[in-house]
Formats: C-alpha cells, structure tokens, sequence
C-alpha cells in the first residue's frame, strides 16, 4: 500500500513538472500563436504550401530574447531550409518526456543543459525574408505531434 502511494505521488509530481511550457518570448505574456496573413497561418495543421503545417508559430518580435519552453538538454542545431538565409537557424531541445525543435532563433548554445525559462537565443529577422509575415518562432514536436496544448 505505502509503494503504491508513493508510486502515484512521484508521478503526479513528474506531470505537473512537466506541465505548460513557459513563455517563449520577451515581451510577451503568454504563448499566442500567430494568426493568418499573407504567408499562411500558425496553427498546427495549417495549409502551407500545400502541406499541412507541422508545428506552431508562436508571435514573438524580431530580435526578442526567446526561452526554453522546458528543462532539458540542447541537443544540436537544427535548420529548417536548406539555402543560406538570414532565419535559417534553430536547436533541438529534449528533456521531461518532450522533444521539440524551435526554428527561426540564433540560440546562445548548441549543445548542453538548459533550464525552463532561461535564455535561449534570440529570434532572428523574419521581416527581411519575410516582409509583412507576424514574426515568430516556429515550434514543433519531433514526433511531429500538436505541441498546442503545451503552450
């Protein structure tokens, strides 16, 4: 009985550690995903280019400090284009049961540990490939599930 008590309580505890991500962005008080405009939507599941949108895009302005949305490990660069332009960037974060990558960011490392929260680049300037676009970071589940809910 006292294992059985002990066995829920850890893991009710590692769920509400894991719990909602923390906000991504400075400036921002919470985690909106970016609307419609004239390059797509935000939304998981989204039309672009005649696929479906396999993360979300959460608003954060050009050059805004942007945090891990998790404890975890930074475990490498992740890129999503493969030309040379200016928001072609970003890491790949894993820890407490999730891995995501986080595009459109020039991060302060590639690689180690890092804390819910804590700096973890800056975004990169959408505007100049993307004039007119919301700017955002670009998040999605390496398993290329809906991170909404997380967010």
């Amino acid at each position: 009985m006292f294992s059985t008590r002990v066995l829920l309580s850890a893991a009710l505890i590692s769920t509400a550690l894991a719990g909602p991500w923390a906000n991504l962005c400075a400036g921002k008080p919470s985690n909106e995903i970016r609307k419609c405009d004239s390059h797509g939507c935000g939304q998981y599941s989204a039309q672009s280019n005649q696929r479906p949108h396999q993360g979300v895009d959460v608003l954060c302005a050009d050059g805004s400090t942007v945090y891990a949305p998790f404890t975890g490990m930074i475990m490498g660069q992740e890129k999503p284009y493969k030309n040379k332009n200016v928001i072609n960037n970003g890491v790949r974060l894993s820890g407490r049961g999730f891995c995501v990558k986080i595009f459109f960011i020039k991060p302060i490392k590639y690689k180690g540990s890092i804390k819910k929260g804590e700096k973890l680049g800056t975004l990169l300037p959408l505007q100049k490939v993307y004039p007119g676009i919301q700017s955002h970071i670009h998040i999605e589940n390496c398993d290329f599930s809906d991170p909404t809910a997380y967010l």
